[in-house]
């Protein structure tokens, strides 16, 4: 036979007796010195389970290694220049991911000192799961042009600002005495989910109530 895993020639040694013994028809070892050093300078190989134990704490490693150069670099990286994050799928690799760092997130969040400081630590972590998992990153306000204007989550920011700043026009239109349907489906909406009637006695103490909650939001 051709040499083992472990370096060593099995060769079946024939009997000469025809009555021989099991025993005396076993095969017989022979070393081969030419394949001894080979067979001791083969990587020892753990058990399954530690193996399994020591890929896991790598990969959480390596994780860690992810979400601290993350948050790092967004801490460091000026709000415009920050790059898009996509979309990504929710499959059950991913959430495995996203699971496995909300711990270590912890250690961050309890030091944070102010809004800004948590708003890098989201972001950053978000960054480290896109990389982690490979998801393809494109560059946001380094190219010319109107890529660098204003970023997605500013202009969401400002169209809620616009919506609010409408509905506290036609609230103010209500309470002056505009009763046109328009007007009053839209302070029916902005009312929505409470118990506050249009036809109640105190509808112009809840409307400037309204109106000032509004306008705290936007300064906000």
């Amino acid at each position: 036979m051709s040499p083992n895993s472990n370096g060593y020639d099995v060769t079946a040694v024939p009997s000469s007796d025809e009555n021989a013994t099991a025993e005396d028809a076993a095969p017989q070892v022979a070393e081969q010195p030419a394949n001894v050093n080979a067979a001791v300078n083969t990587p020892v190989v753990v058990d399954s389970n530690d193996d399994g134990t020591v890929a896991q704490e790598l990969e959480l490693e390596h994780m860690r290694s992810t979400l601290e150069e993350a948050i790092v670099e967004t801490r460091s990286t000026p709000l415009e220049n920050r790059p898009r994050l996509p979309r990504i799928a929710l499959s059950k690799r991913n959430w495995a991911f996203v699971r496995a760092l909300n711990p270590m997130l912890v250690t961050y969040l309890e030091a944070s000192r102010d809004l800004c400081e948590t708003d890098s630590i989201l972001f950053g972590a978000a960054l480290a799961v896109c990389r982690i998992i490979g998801a393809k990153l494109s560059t946001a306000g380094r190219a010319t042009g109107q890529s660098s204007a204003i970023p997605a989550w500013r202009i969401r920011i400002e169209e809620r600002i616009a919506k609010a700043r409408a509905l506290i026009g036609r609230l103010i239109c209500f309470r002056s005495g505009n009763n046109r349907p328009r007007i009053v489906r839209t302070v029916r909406m902005a009312f929505a989910g409470t118990n506050v009637s249009l036809s109640q006695p105190d509808i112009m103490q809840k409307l400037t109530e309204r109106i000032d909650d509004l306008k705290q939001r936007i300064a906000a």
